[in-house]
């Protein structure tokens, strides 16, 4: 896996590379680094073009993630909140390895980045896509005094944190999608998803997973099922994913103390603002059935207000799908 990364490096600036150069570099054979080349393709899904007379280029640059500049521009707040924070070129899910580590009983509190998931999760059993370095996917280890009964409307606050980050950081609008979900201009940007471990009398500790779409290539979004977009399209430029990592921090470890503070009521303004739904019909969607209504916000537990012919209810599952809106 190191030398398959130290090549990767190499080729990270999106130029032609010597094969023999290469080579030499390395200390491989042409035949190992056209083998190794061949690995890297495989393990981490990137293109690599071989052309004849010229080398090896990789297909776009990579920017890495480097720990240092994530961690020169966090807020002292942030510095004090994350007592580790690691860098991984590839993992099967962020939040499993996590939730691992508190099954354990750690009791410190951990930021951890992947380059690369072969088994992101999603919402209900979806699948994140996880390109190679194109995107965040992170997790946070987190630990509450109280049990995971005080934890309704913290994916909501993870949400309002992200959107919060998301704004300073790039300029954009954000929308928020209930239950928690950043979109832009009516397409998905951020989810997150909690996994919680503890008893019910507390104290518990969250894996609380984020995935952010910086630069998806279109050839591997065929399998989303709703409209996305990313910072690259939103803002007409490329976002530096370091600096987009320390912005997240700098928001979510604040929203964390919050939340244990005051629950979602401090955020409740900010979701209001950003509320992509309130005042439009939707179908909120249940493995067996749906019911319609019109979106009227949120309660102080999170939970969606839905107003239909059986007055205003609050629903604490379900999926929103937002119906056609009446052409005026």
């Amino acid at each position: 896996m190191k030398q398959l990364l130290t090549l990767l490096k190499i080729l990270a600036d999106g130029h032609f590379h010597s094969g023999e150069i290469l080579a030499q570099q390395l200390g491989l054979s042409r035949s190992g680094i056209w083998k190794t080349i061949k690995k890297i393709e495989e393990e981490f899904g990137v293109i690599i073009h071989a052309v004849s007379g010229r080398g090896y280029k990789l297909e776009s640059p990579i920017e890495f993630l480097d720990s240092d500049l994530i961690q020169q521009p966090l807020s002292n707040e942030a510095q004090a909140g994350i007592d580790n924070l690691e860098l991984y070129s590839s993992l099967d899910s962020t939040n499993r390895y996590l939730y691992q580590l508190a099954g354990k009983g750690i009791k410190q509190r951990y930021a951890v980045f992947a380059e690369h998931q072969t088994q992101g999760q999603g919402r209900r059993g979806r699948q994140w896509q996880s390109p190679f370095a194109q995107n965040l996917y992170f997790s946070i280890l987190w630990h509450f005094d109280f049990g995971p009964e005080k934890l309704a409307g913290l994916s909501l606050a993870i949400a309002v944190a992200i959107a919060r980050a998301l704004q300073l950081e790039t300029g954009i609008q954000p929308q928020l999608k209930w239950p928690n979900d950043v979109w832009h201009t009516g397409k998905k940007l951020s989810g997150n998803l909690l996994e919680i471990q503890g008893q019910s009398s507390g104290p518990c500790s969250v894996v609380i997973g984020i995935g952010v779409n910086v630069d998806m290539d279109d050839k591997v979004t065929q399998s989303i099922d709703q409209p996305w977009t990313d910072l690259h399209r939103a803002c007409h430029q490329p976002v530096d994913r370091n600096s987009l990592s320390a912005a997240l921090l700098n928001q979510l470890v604040p929203a964390l103390t919050q939340f244990a503070q005051t629950g979602l009521e401090t955020f409740m303004p900010d979701w209001s603002a950003w509320d992509l739904t309130y005042g439009r019909n939707v179908d909120l969607i249940f493995a067996d059935h749906a019911i319609s209504g019109k979106s009227m916000g949120i309660d102080q537990q999170g939970a969606l207000l839905l107003d239909n012919e059986q007055g205003v209810r609050a629903y604490q599952m379900g999926e929103v799908s937002l119906r056609p809106q009446a052409q005026s």
